[in-house]
C-alpha cells in the first residue's frame, strides 16, 4: 500500500466523519460502553456503530469473506483517528468488536467465522462476556457454571455477573465447567459460544452508583445451547479464556477499530481550570495546581507515544507485551485520577451531580470519576495488572 493511497484514504475518512458525526443528542450519552443502560441510547449507538462500518471505517482490516474491509490496520488506524477528531460517538458493541472477533478470527472455526464477524461489525449480533461469577470475584479459574453435555447440546446451570451488555446480548463468550473432577480447577473449563434467547437464560440489571444501568447478573436454569459453539476442545476453556483476556487488556491486536471508552483530554480540565477560582483566585494562579496540569498532559502524550511504539515491532522486540500491557493499568488509572482531579478544582460544587442546577457542567467529571472505577476493575483489577506486568514483563519471581 502506497504512502499516496493511505494519504487519500485519510482524505476520503476524514471528510465522512466531518459530514457524519451526530451532533450531541437532547439525552445523555454514555461515557463507556459499560454504561449502555437505555433503549435511546443502545439505538443511537447501534446506528452509528452500523453506519461507520457500512461506509468502511469499522473492520477495514478483517477480511473480507467474513464481512470486514479487506485493508490493512494502517487503514483502520487513519479511521479511528478520523473518528476522534470529530469526537464520535463510542461503538457499542465493545466485547464483539474486540476480544469476540479478533479471537473468532485467530482460533474459531470457518463456519464460527462466517456466521458471527459480519453481526459483530453491523452491531445486528450483540455479544457480552460470561466470566464473573457471585462467588469468586476475580477468581476466574473457580468458575463453578456448570455445562453438561446432552446430545448435540450443552445444558447449563449457574449464574454470571458484572455482565456487560447482558440485557441486550444476543450471544455470550461463556466460560463454564464441564468436568467437575478434573485434577485441578484450570483443567475442567470450557469456552462455549452460548446464545442469549433460549429458554432457560434470564438477565437482571444492576443499578450502579451513578444510577444507571450497565451490567447485569445472568442466571442460567436447564438452559439448552447448542454444543457447535464449543471453542476449541472441551477443558481448553481457560487457555482461550487467557487469549480472549490478552485482547481485552490490549496485550493482542486484531480489534476491528473505533474506541469504546470516552478518552479526556486534559486541555478539556485546562479549560475548566481557566473557569475555576478559589478564596477568590483563579486557581491557575496556583503552582501547585498548574503543574498538575502539566503532568497530566505529559502522561497523555506519553500514553499516546507508547501505543504508537507497540505498534512497531523493532522497538519491542526485548520485551512484545510490555507496553501494550501496561496500557490498559496507565489509561484507566489515568482516567480516574483526571477526573478526580476535575472534581477537585470545583470546591464545594464537586458534590452536586447530574441535572442539578448546581452542577459544573451538569455533573460531567462526578460521573466520569463514578464510572472510572470499573474499568480499572474489568479485565483484571489493576492490582492484577501489576502482577501480570511484573512476573511476565519484567520477569519478577511469581507471588504466592
Amino acid at each position: 500500500m502506497s504512502t499516496a493511497e493511505l494519504d487519500d484514504f485519510a482524505k476520503e475518512a476524514d471528510a465522512w466523519f466531518a459530514a457524519n458525526t451526530p451532533k450531541t443528542p437532547d439525552f445523555m450519552l454514555p461515557l463507556t460502553f459499560m454504561e449502555v443502560g437505555t433503549d435511546q441510547q443502545f439505538d443511537f449507538l447501534r446506528d452509528w456503530q452500523r453506519k461507520v462500518y457500512e461506509a468502511g471505517y469499522l473492520g477495514a482490516a478483517w477480511p473480507k469473506d467474513y464481512g470486514g474491509g479487506g485493508l490493512t490496520q494502517a487503514h483502520q488506524d487513519i479511521a479511528t483517528k478520523a473518528m476522534r477528531k470529530y469526537n464520535g460517538p463510542i461503538m457499542l458493541n465493545a466485547i464483539g468488536l474486540n476480544w469476540t472477533g479478533p479471537l473468532l478470527l485467530d482460533i474459531g472455526s470457518e463456519a464460527h467465522k462466517k456466521k458471527y464477524i459480519k453481526g459483530i461489525l453491523s452491531a445486528e449480533d450483540i455479544w457480552c462476556q460470561g466470566f464473573s461469577e457471585p462467588d469468586n470475584g476475580s477468581d476466574l479459574g473457580n468458575a463453578q457454571l456448570r455445562a453438561v453435555r446432552d446430545g448435540d447440546d450443552y445444558i447449563l446451570n449457574g449464574s454470571k455477573i458484572w455482565t456487560t451488555h447482558g440485557h441486550y446480548g444476543k450471544y455470550m463468550i461463556l466460560l463454564a465447567r464441564t468436568d467437575m473432577d478434573a485434577p485441578n480447577k484450570y483443567a475442567g473449563l470450557s469456552f462455549i459460544l452460548t446464545p442469549m434467547t433460549v429458554p432457560g437464560i434470564e438477565t437482571r440489571k444492576i443499578k450502579k452508583l451513578t444510577g444507571e444501568h450497565g451490567f447485569t447478573q445472568t442466571f442460567f436454569n436447564d438452559a439448552r445451547v447448542p454444543a457447535d459453539g464449543l471453542m476449541g476442545r472441551e477443558g481448553e476453556g481457560w487457555k482461550i479464556a487467557m487469549q480472549t483476556l490478552e485482547y481485552e487488556r490490549g496485550a493482542r491486536i486484531g480489534q476491528a477499530g473505533g474506541y469504546v471508552l470516552t478518552e479526556i483530554d486534559p486541555l478539556e480540565i485546562l479549560n475548566l481550570a481557566r473557569n475555576s477560582q478559589r478564596d477568590g483566585e483563579d486557581v491557575l494562579d496556583d503552582p501547585v495546581i498548574a503543574n498538575h496540569l502539566v503532568d497530566f498532559m505529559i502522561e497523555n502524550q506519553a500514553s499516546a507515544m507508547g501505543r504508537k511504539r507497540s505498534r512497531i515491532r523493532g522497538l519491542t522486540q526485548d520485551n512484545p507485551l510490555g507496553l501494550m500491557l501496561m496500557d490498559k493499568l496507565v489509561m484507566t488509572e489515568y482516567t480516574r485520577r483526571i477526573n478526580q482531579f476535575a472534581l477537585g478544582l470545583q470546591g464545594g460544587n464537586a458534590g452536586y451531580y447530574v441535572d442539578d442546577p448546581n452542577a459544573v457542567d451538569n455533573g460531567y467529571w462526578h460521573r466520569g470519576y463514578l464510572n472510572a472505577f470499573s474499568a480499572t476493575i474489568g479485565g483484571g483489577t489493576s492490582q492484577i495488572q501489576r502482577n501480570i506486568i511484573g512476573e511476565h514483563a519484567l520477569g519478577l519471581p511469581k507471588t504466592r
